[in-house]
């Protein structure tokens, strides 16, 4: 309960008022109801010539208990009604006082469960709202190691599990205690006699349903966890269409993804078949504890030293029957509040997540980039025990090109992901004009370099949007330069809507190519002082790619560039190349230089001239 509580304490601070209003409608609302019970006495006493007893009417300031006080005067008012009116004419007024109590205590109990809605749907949006603004603050080497789709099931799944298990409850937990005391009070002030032995039966009722429970939390960590399987394979489908058809693995995949929902189905079975227990459990718990105070009730008013009489004793299990319905609705949320804690539990995971990519508190500024970024002594690796890059040195001056070429998992991307920040170096230092890039504010940084990488990531928007993703204020002017420079406007301009048509889920609308030119058209209109090129052309057929590499051309003709290349046609007039392997930088130089050298770098000129 300890994780509920948190959960509580965390995002109910914005809706106070509501739970005071809850607070204060539920506490009319038994009031009202104890009040309304109340009338049962006189009537069964006065009307039914249970009780001959002349009543005087007392001083409310008077001596005497105030409760006797009260009962006496009810009573006295009850016998004047009968003697103006009548017997009949009395009931009919006593239920036409009770009915307008009852519409009075049902108001308020409605509107104690109204003000809570806007707090119950306030902090699953809050929730979620937190969570994305988490999501987007962590560093990538968090998502390497997580499923995409449990990230998502965990967005999703668990945050409605908490919708459902959790806020639905605060009305329970709220409202059902204060009804629960306020009844129970009634039962003490009515005979505490009969009310220490009810108490003393409820122990064994909250023991019951605590033991249910805790199985019940166990099972449904165990359900969310297969829920995010099961998102997990979706994603994995979607995303390999192609090559599921292509391979005639549909078949394969079928079987894959019903073995998962079989295993997810049977996960939930034992969570709602156990949660189903809750209403039949508490009934019967319920009906118990009525039939044993019944008897024992029973006993004393058949007995010659009973403390209340058979109308108290009617009115007493009137009030014991209504805190059984508080009573259930707080076991229902004894059931589901574990159901969903290990949803919280799993939320838990990514809100706890820590972010190693931190600023100092006083970051530095370089008001522009007017020098070069330098590279000394670089070591780094992902988990501390295998070394993607060794002691890498490299001075970039401004306006220069520096092309890095090697085999795949040389570290090529690595090394280029290390500029931004996306991860940070273990040892070693990178520079920006002398200034250690993680002295610098992180936006301030990233906002220096603009990115083309090898797949074009685009978003389900429209081609003016894309574009000035990232950029406040861009002019349609701006955007039509930019596309023109990216040899984008014309292909733009074909379409029926032109810059306001939507490219669909990652611009799967467009070709290669034309996503390609979306990319560099975003990264022109930016206008970044550094470039990073990562294999911008290597998915590209020959005509695209001369197209793409026209609109590369004029993007670093006068920037700071940073290019990631296997084609080795494409950054031959780099002004320096650096050739990766296993980590560390085997050659370095011009292309004629390299080529010369006779090394490692003629080898791949002369595998890709071939």
């Amino acid at each position: 309960m300890r994780e509920f509580f948190r959960i509580l304490r965390t995002y109910v601070s914005p809706y106070k008022k509501n739970l005071i209003w809850s607070i204060i409608l539920t506490i009319f609302s038994a009031i009202f109801n104890i009040f309304s019970f109340a009338l049962i006495i006189p009537i069964l006493q006065i009307l039914f010539g249970m009780d001959n007893t002349v009543y005087e009417f007392m001083p409310w300031d008077g001596p005497g208990e105030m409760k006797d006080i009260v009962m006496n005067n009810m009573y006295f008012y009850v016998t004047q009604l009968i003697d103006t009116v009548g017997g009949s004419m009395t009931l009919m007024y006593l239920g036409l006082f009770m009915l307008t109590i009852t519409v009075l205590k049902t108001a308020c109990y409605f509107g104690s469960s109204a003000v809570m809605v806007p707090m119950r749907s306030g902090i699953i949006r809050d929730i979620r709202i937190q969570m994305y603004n988490k999501l987007m603050g962590l560093p990538l080497k968090f998502f390497s190691h997580q499923k995409k789709g449990d990230i998502i099931a965990r967005m999703t799944g668990d945050v409605s599990q908490i919708e459902s298990s959790i806020t639905s409850s605060l009305d329970m937990l709220i409202k059902n205690p204060i009804l629960i005391m306020f009844y129970f009070g009634t039962l003490i002030y009515t005979s505490w006699q009969l009310a220490l032995f009810t108490i003393s039966v409820v122990p064994l009722m909250a023991w019951v349903m605590s033991a249910i429970g805790k199985k019940l939390k166990a099972r449904s960590l165990e359900a969310q966890s297969r829920w995010s399987e099961i998102l997990s394979q979706f994603d994995e489908t979607l995303g390999g269409l192609r090559i599921i058809k292509a391979f005639i693995a549909e078949d394969k995949m079928k079987e894959r993804f019903k073995n998962t929902a079989n295993i997810y189905r049977n996960a939930v079975n034992r969570v709602e078949i156990r949660q189903a227990s809750a209403h039949p459990v508490s009934e019967l718990l319920g009906t118990a504890m009525i039939m044993i105070v019944l008897w024992f009730g029973g006993t004393l008013i058949l007995s010659n030293s009973s403390p209340i009489d058979a109308p108290t004793f009617i009115f007493f299990m009137v009030i014991l029957y209504s805190v059984l319905q508080p009573l259930k609705e707080l076991s229902k949320a004894g059931y589901a509040i574990p159901k969903g804690i290990a949803s919280i539990e799993r939320v838990n995971t990514i809100m706890e997540a820590v972010n190693d990519i931190t600023e100092i508190d006083d970051p530095v500024s370089i008001n522009g980039f007017n020098d070069k970024i330098e590279i000394k002594g670089l070591h780094f690796s992902y988990d501390d025990s295998h070394e993607v890059l060794k002691d890498i040195n490299i001075t970039i001056p401004k306006g220069k090109m520096i092309a890095l070429v090697g085999q795949s998992g040389s570290g090529k991307s690595t090394l280029v992901d290390l500029i931004p920040r996306y991860y940070d170096i273990q040892k070693g230092s990178i520079t920006i004009d002398g200034v250690d890039i993680r002295n610098m504010r992180i936006k301030e940084l990233r906002g220096y370099i603009g990115n083309v990488n090898q797949e074009a990531i685009l978003f389900n928007d429209t081609i003016f949007n894309n574009i000035t993703f990232g950029v406040e204020n861009a002019t349609m002017e701006q955007v039509i330069e930019a596309a023109k420079i990216a040899n984008a406007h014309d292909f733009i301009m074909e379409k029926e809507e032109g810059y306001m048509t939507n490219i669909g889920d990652r611009g799967m609308k467009l070709s290669g190519g034309q996503r390609q030119r979306i990319s560099i058209a975003r990264a022109i209109l930016k206008n970044p002082d550094i470039l990073i090129l990562d294999e911008a052309t290597s998915a590209l057929d020959t005509e695209s790619e001369k197209l793409v590499q026209e609109a590369l051309d004029r993007l670093t003709g006068t920037r700071t560039t940073i290019a990631i290349a296997h084609r080795l046609s494409t950054i031959k007039n780099a002004d320096e190349i650096c050739v990766m392997h296993e980590g560390r930088i085997v050659e370095r130089g011009r292309h004629e230089e390299l080529i010369a050298l006779n090394g490692y770098y003629k080898r791949l000129n002369d595998m890709q001239a071939l």
